[in-house]
């Protein structure tokens, strides 16, 4: 199978701070608590979060990460760890190890797909990013990190109109999300230009 490979519109710098984005977003695990996410206490946060102020706005995002980035299981919790380790010291081959080991063992755990989306991401392997994202987002269709990703993706594939539509999802869910803000008004104008 012949996968889709990343268009070369951006360089390598960007596409690291993007990685690194997508990762502090995806990763904020400030303490390992072990339990699994609190389905209730994570949609008080995401109620909170529609009317939050920016600052605030942050604080309730990596709450709210940190929910999701709970397995329940101690060993698929250190699993997760060990892959955004292995992403931040700039190693995203061993990160998809430690990202599939976690996927084989907790295959309804969202955030080791969108962990493993984000280390293939890196590696150019963007047709099995795409996948991963994709389960990540049915497991999980809320995932404001994840639906980041794949609109970051859609617009470095050059479908624009595409990723302007799931940046606009984030913001329905992260209404202060400055950076994806930003680029809906890039697209909207870029795309406003092209119809001139």
């Amino acid at each position: 199978m012949r996968y889709i490979r990343l268009m070369k519109i951006q360089s390598q710098p960007f596409k690291h701070i993007v990685a690194a984005c997508v990762l502090a977003v995806g990763f904020s695990i400030p303490a390992l608590d072990f339990a699994a996410a609190d389905e209730a206490r994570v949609d008080e946060l995401l109620l909170e979060l529609q009317t939050a102020d920016e600052q605030t706005a942050v604080s309730l995002a990596d709450q709210i990460m940190t929910e999701w980035s709970k397995s329940g299981s101690p060993a698929m919790d250190l699993l997760l760890q060990r892959g955004a380790d292995a992403i931040a010291a700039g190693e995203p081959a061993k990160a998809v190890e430690h990202f599939t080991a976690l996927i084989d063992h907790a295959p309804d755990f969202a955030e080791g797909y969108n962990g493993r989306a984000t280390a293939y991401y890196l590696t150019d392997e963007i047709g099995p990013a795409l996948e991963d994202l994709r389960v990540a987002l049915t497991l999980n269709p809320r995932h404001f990190g994840a639906l980041k990703g794949f609109a970051i993706m859609l617009e470095e594939l050059g479908r624009p109109d595409e990723a302007l539509g799931v940046y606009r999802q984030v913001l329905a869910i992260h209404p202060q999300d400055a950076d994806v803000a930003g680029a809906v008004d890039r697209l909207v104008k870029s795309l406003e230009g092209q119809t001139l």
